[in-house]
């Protein structure tokens, strides 16, 4: 059983609203808004429990720490700035693999992740 103590409920605020894949460290910045004493630990205890649950899913991109999301979402890709680190979610998907995928391949799924500058780092 999950109890559903304060800092649990504060974690989950962070994921009520709408918010790209998030770092621990992200996670923890957030929810200390609502409760300043909120540990790391706790943080990387509440997220893997939410996984376990199903509530979130890992985001893993290539070269960067675990992040996390709700599983809930629908398909989607990631934009990664080069700069800042800042991670934003890509609702457009090209979905004609088909040229791409070897002869008696069967694709089951694929991830992308575009790179580049976010608008503030390109206003630099």
């Amino acid at each position: 059983m999950i109890r559903n103590t304060l800092q649990r409920r504060a974690i989950s605020r962070v994921f009520s609203v709408d918010v790209p894949p998030l770092t621990p460290q992200e996670v923890l910045a957030a929810a200390q808004k609502d409760m300043p004493a909120l540990g790391i630990a706790t943080v990387y205890r509440t997220l893997k429990s939410m996984v376990e649950s199903g509530t979130l899913t890992i985001v893993n991109l290539p070269g960067e720490a675990s992040r996390y999301e709700l599983t809930e979402k629908c398909h989607h890709h990631f934009f990664s700035c080069r700069a800042c680190g800042k991670v934003s979610v890509v609702s457009k998907c090209i979905t004609d693999f088909k040229d791409m995928v070897p002869n008696s391949f069967k694709l089951e799924r694929h991830e992308v992740v575009l790179y580049g500058l976010c608008s503030q780092c390109n206003k630099e």
